[in-house]
Formats: C-alpha cells, sequence, structure tokens
C-alpha cells in the first residue's frame, strides 16, 4: 500500500536532542578548582553576634512639655456655637443677595462693594465658629 505524499516520518525534535553529558562530583576536597586545596565546611556558621554595650540612662531633658489628654473633657458646645454659626451664614447670604438686588442704600449709583466685602466677612466668620463646635 502506498503513502500519501507528505505523510512520511518527522523526526520529533526531542529524539533528535543529545542528552547532556553528566557531570563527575567529586567527593575529594584537594580536586577542588579553587586551587586553595582548602576543604570547604558542610555547614556555613554565621559569625557570632557581638553584645551590645548598654548605654547610660540619660536624664530628662530641663524643659517638659506635658502630654496632651486624649480626648477633649469639656464636653459638647454650648447652645449658642451653632446658633451663631447659622446667623452669621444667613446673615451674610442675605447682604450678598440682597446687594445684588439692590434693596440696600446706595445700590442707585452703581452700587456698593461694601455690602459684597460684609456679606463674605460675615459667612466667613460663620465658618470660623463652624469649628469650635462639638
Amino acid at each position: 500500500m502506498a503513502r500519501p505524499v507528505g505523510t512520511e516520518r518527522v523526526p520529533s525534535i526531542l529524539s533528535a536532542m543529545a542528552n547532556p553529558a553528566k557531570r563527575n562530583v567529586s567527593e575529594d576536597p584537594s580536586s577542588t578548582s579553587t586551587g586553595a586545596g582548602a576543604p570547604k565546611p558542610d555547614k556555613v556558621v554565621p559569625p557570632k553576634a557581638k553584645a551590645r554595650a548598654k548605654a547610660a540612662p540619660q536624664a530628662p531633658p530641663a524643659r517638659h512639655t506635658p502630654a496632651k489628654p486624649a480626648g477633649r473633657s469639656s464636653g459638647p458646645s454650648p447652645r449658642w456655637v451653632p446658633v451663631l454659626m447659622f446667623a452669621l451664614w444667613g446673615i451674610g447670604l442675605l447682604l450678598i443677595i440682597l446687594n445684588y438686588m439692590g434693596v440696600l442704600p446706595g445700590a442707585a449709583d452703581g452700587g456698593n462693594g461694601w455690602y459684597l466685602v460684609a456679606g463674605l466677612v460675615s459667612i466667613l466668620g460663620g465658618i470660623m465658629v463652624a469649628t469650635q463646635y462639638r
């Protein structure tokens, strides 16, 4: 029976590779390639640690700042803190809106920029009071 063309047996790559030669490892330490001829130890031992000399205790510094307590023990804020905060925010917002509407005095001659400044300062004061709220 004839084989079809192209189906000849192709040798696999693995069978075509040669096996590597095995190394001869001698137990004789004098046959090392270092030329020193010194025997190698079987186990590497790290050097002993040196004991540290204990430092003499230092005297505390002359100026000492005492540690702050972990939390504030003063409790919650008084009732006037959030009231003042919202009042300042409201007054500032009202000043700015009324200035743009032209209701405040001095708006007829082109407006007065000091109302805007007062409104922004009032809002900033409310933010500063808000940082004190607990």
